[in-house]
């Protein structure tokens, strides 16, 4: 912007000054908007990840637990009494407590022995069970 100075009205002499107040406002509201949002930005959730390693594991070793309609129990594929089959939840939770129990059960089993099971499964030591289920529609 150019202004007239004021003792050359008549001559018409352009003032060569920038007037610095507008911008220097539009400065110090960028300022404290910046000053506001960085803290914001900066705002981190601490995680506790898992580490990556190129080690191959080793797969955990599994049994396959197989309760019939009438509430027979199976260990991979041989009949177990309870006391039986508690014994051996009992020995496998001692030696190899990383083991996966895969878990196959009738339709028309009552819950209440699945979840006994899965009791027996936990006092023993043993924490993986996987739910085996046969892929289709239900009626």
């Amino acid at each position: 912007m150019a202004f007239l100075t004021p003792g050359a009205a008549g001559r018409g002499v352009p003032r060569a000054e920038i007037n610095m107040i507008p911008l220097i406002d539009v400065m110090l509201v960028l300022l404290v908007i910046f000053m506001i949002t960085a803290p914001m930005l900066t705002h981190a959730v601490k995680l506790d990840l898992p580490r990556a390693s190129s080690q191959q594991k080793q797969p955990a070793p599994k049994v396959d637990i197989s309760i019939a309609a009438d509430g027979q129990r199976y260990w991979d594929g041989q009949a177990a009494s309870t006391d039986e089959f508690e014994a051996q939840l009992v020995e496998l939770g001692q030696k190899r407590p990383e083991t996966e129990l895969h878990l196959h059960a009738d339709k028309l089993v009552r819950y209440e022995v699945i979840a006994e099971i899965m009791a027996s499964a936990s006092r023993a030591g043993l924490q993986r069970i996987g739910f085996i289920t046969k892929a289709g529609t239900t009626p």
